[in-house]
């Protein structure tokens, strides 16, 4: 990156960006976590008192149908919650197939089954920058909570050379277009592609507004970090062509660290 990169990036830029990346990087852990984990009571409680911005988004309407199920909620709601979560991700109850998986390959691969290319294509991704899952993981590395995960870590990255309030450093400029160059690539190549389809999956195999609400913010994900992408990289001067990183299979990823080098999840 040259110097007349680095000028775009003023003291209001560099504030504008940083807040950016750390409201990104919350609602990426907070969105991972309703598709890892079934809800508990004090989850259930901080959603149906949540605030509403308002402002009209996916994000905002898909909060606001949550809040409105939770309404209504009552002894029994935590296990009706589970029950949709464990029928809808994880196959229970469904003899044939899981209704809405979690997992890129199964949207993204001709025999819509685990394990496929993109599993391959998104640890490629994890070990370009640095990170893998714990040698015990035993879920497939393309499920979508660890994938959002991974994403948060690059928003916590891109942060990192944004430590200056006033200018960004030759070293930091490079370190920051990395960050936001891996991540956009990351988000275009193993998010954007599949999203939408799982959204609405859930949206016609959920049988709570919960379910279909935190579809709704994950399409409003897809649009604000489509956004987000575009107008970062006009500021980096990225240019519009973005590049997949492929596995180069010689036995092993490209790159491939050890598991102590990182973990995209605790």
């Amino acid at each position: 990156m040259d110097q007349t990169n680095r000028i775009a990036l003023d003291g209001a830029a560099i504030q504008e960006m940083r807040e950016a990346n750390e409201t990104r990087a919350a609602f990426c852990r907070f969105l991972a976590s309703l598709y890892l984990y079934e809800l508990t009571d004090e989850q259930i409680e901080a959603f149906a008192h949540i605030e509403i911005a308002g402002d009209g988004t996916a994000i905002d309407e898909g909060l606001r149908a949550i809040k409105e199920y939770l309404r209504h909620r009552h002894g029994g709601t935590r296990q009706e919650l589970a029950v949709d979560y464990a029928r809808v991700f994880l196959g229970a109850g469904s003899y044939d197939r899981i209704l809405a998986p979690p997992y890129e390959s199964v949207f993204t691969s001709e025999e819509r089954i685990l394990m496929q290319d993109a599993r391959d294509g998104a640890v490629t991704y994890y070990r370009r920058g640095g990170l893998d899952l714990p040698a015990d993981n035993t879920t497939p590395e393309d499920h979508l909570g660890f994938e959002l995960q991974f994403a948060a870590v690059l928003a916590d990255r891109a942060n990192e050379a944004l430590d200056g309030d006033d200018a960004v450093s030759l070293a930091d400029a490079v370190s920051l277009a990395d960050a936001v160059s891996l991540a956009r690539s990351f988000f275009v190549h193993h998010q954007q592609n599949w999203l939408p389809a799982l959204c609405e999956a859930v949206d016609e195999f959920a049988e709570t507004d919960f379910y279909r609400g935190v579809a709704q913010m994950t399409r409003g994900y897809v649009e604000s970090e489509a956004a987000f992408f575009d107008e970062v990289a006009a500021a980096l001067s990225l240019g519009a062509a973005v590049d997949e990183i492929r596995p180069a299979w010689d036995g092993a990823c490209e790159g491939t660290p050890s598991a102590a080098e990182g973990a995209v999840a605790s």
